[in-house]
């Protein structure tokens, strides 16, 4: 009788017969589903680059259908004027201190002790500019700022007043460094919380009526796929794909089996980045613009995966830079092969997607941070044999492939959806 016995360093072993396969998936499960992920990452790399890359860069365990995770955001850096400056009038707080009320668009990024940069205004002289800056002394309950500018000129009627100039609407303000006092213990708290976000976990099938691909999760070497396993696989992931991206989060119930069934939502959905670009009429300066976006204002590698439709990748190949590199040789990193597109602010690996096409999206393109998409599974990569003959159903042994998984942006602001005219 076999034993599953714990280890002392908290692994476990096996005692009472030989090591078995079985047994392998009782003590240690995810030896075997790492070997079948494994193996199906070699089936057709390049048409599945999404679930191509969430195998080979492992994944998560979830306990249940509907997963429950935090997406973190940096705390965002700017915001502009929601109403125009004009005539300000000071009020004297005491101890020289005159303050003036400004009021902006999203008010919850500011606390009080912050320093503000008004990179727009020039309170300086054209040879010589100088920036306005201003403290925070404080955030009202109807969202305006309370500042005291700190480098404006004095008012012509009273020398101990810095004025505050005139400002258009939709002018830019910059948090800077908090401003502490010498006794000063605390400061108002860093309120830049991760948001809950969820997702369901899908699971994907797929039957096929051969008796052999049960082997994928033996410790065989080599393959021993059949044109049939092998079509069935490259369907099942590109489905999977298909959902990855493109899917809508969602429950449903099936009137005829009497259960519900979860879908999942796809990563185009998750992040807020959205960019337009005429691809019809692209220039480089159209692709230095792109890499801004993608790699400035959100804290993310230096590296990233851009995924995109026929037209958009021909628009790319006719283009004639030479402020961004376009390598020539191809780039391989998790089984695919890329094209690099080098620019000042990072590197993007471009790759021509299927499924962008088969999804009418052949215009489009999505900008993918590797380091920050998360796969959970619920149920791993399984296979499951079915004795058809034995039942009387068929003569034939079937096979069963089972995943329920599902992917997530963790960082949205990292990531960026390119929609192309």
């Amino acid at each position: 009788m076999t034993k599953i016995v714990n280890g002392t360093a908290g692994g476990q072993h096996v005692a009472g017969s030989p090591l078995t396969t079985e047994a392998t998936r009782i003590a240690a499960p995810e030896l075997l589903r790492n070997a079948i992920d494994e193996r199906i990452v070699r089936i057709r790399p390049m048409s599945t680059p999404i679930d191509q890359l969430s195998r080979c860069g492992g994944s998560r365990r979830c306990g249940a259908m509907t997963v429950e995770y935090y997406s973190v955001d940096t705390k965002q850096t700017a915001s502009e004027l929601s109403a125009p400056v004009k005539d300000a009038v000071a009020t004297d707080r005491g101890n020289g201190l005159y303050t003036y009320t400004i009021a902006v668009k999203d008010s919850k990024i500011f606390e009080p002790s912050e320093t503000l940069l008004f990179p727009e205004i020039n309170v300086g002289t054209p040879d010589s500019p100088k920036y306005l800056v201003a403290y925070l002394a404080d955030v009202t309950e109807s969202g305006q700022l309370v500042v005291a500018p700190v480098n404006s000129a004095p008012a012509l009627d009273n020398e101990e007043c810095p004025s505050l100039p005139d400002m258009p609407v939709r002018t830019k303000v910059v948090r800077m460094g908090r401003a502490a006092t010498e006794l000063d213990v605390q400061t108002p708290q860093f309120q830049a919380l991760p948001r809950k976000a969820a997702n369901n976990c899908q699971i994907f099938k797929m039957q096929v009526e051969q008796s052999t691909l049960q082997k994928i999760a033996d410790k065989e070497v080599g393959w021993s796929f059949s044109d049939q396993e092998e079509a069935a696989v490259i369907d099942m992931r590109l489905g999977m794909e298909k959902n990855f991206l493109f899917g809508a989060r969602g429950k449903v119930y099936d009137p005829r089996k009497k259960e519900w069934v979860y879908l999942t939502g796809g990563i185009w959905y998750q992040t807020g980045n959205t960019r337009r670009i005429d691809i019809a009429n692209l220039t480089e300066d159209d692709l230095v613009e792109l890499c801004t976006a993608a790699f400035t204002g959100n804290n993310g590698s230096k590296h990233k995966i851009l995924l995109a439709g026929s037209r958009f990748v021909e628009a790319l190949g006719k283009l004639q830079v030479t402020r961004v590199v376009m390598g020539r040789d191809p780039y391989v990193k998790w089984g695919i092969q890329f094209r690099e597109i080098r620019s000042n602010f990072g590197t993007l690996y471009v790759l021509h997607s299927e499924v962008f096409d088969q999804c009418a999206h052949e215009s489009d393109a999505f900008i993918l941070d590797p380091d920050f998409v998360t796969k959970y599974c619920h149920i791993p990569f399984s296979v499951e044999k079915l004795d058809l003959r034995s039942s009387g159903t068929r003569n034939t042994d079937a096979v069963v492939l089972t995943e329920a998984s599902c992917l997530a942006l963790r960082y949205p602001a990292a990531h960026l959806r390119v929609l192309g005219k």
